[in-house]
């Protein structure tokens, strides 16, 4: 079974994405902060990670960069799915690493397709 890491810190967030992922098949592993994520992303090393942007302590940016620069990790694709939907945001998330970015709410039933085509696979 493949996992992935959900770096969230909503609970409802991270309760609905985790469900979706759960449901297409994914063993789920998930941090509350940024710091907490870049750690498990260098000692889980998952499939893929779902990063939220506006987490409480490092921001779901820095948290990608510190990621796609420990050389265990650079080639894990990070997917943002975030409430940033400023001018700009978009931009500048995937300017940081992210493959790709879905604005928040999201909808559970499609999510995994929409993931698995921005990553360029079928499922697990």
């Amino acid at each position: 079974m493949d996992k992935v890491l959900v770096i969230e810190d909503n609970k409802d967030s991270l309760k609905l994405i985790s469900y979706a992922l759960k449901r297409s098949g994914y063993e789920v592993v998930s941090a509350e902060t940024g710091q907490d994520g870049v750690k498990l992303a260098t000692t889980t090393r998952p499939h893929f990670i779902i990063m939220d942007i506006g987490l409480p302590d490092i921001d779901g940016i820095e948290a990608t960069r510190r990621i796609k620069n420990a050389e265990t990790c650079c080639n894990i694709p990070i997917i943002a799915i975030t409430s940033y939907a400023m001018t700009g945001d978009r931009e500048r998330i995937l300017a940081a690493g992210c493959a790709g970015y879905f604005e928040k709410p999201i909808d559970p039933l499609t999510i995994v397709e929409q993931i698995h085509r921005v990553i360029g696979q079928k499922g697990p």
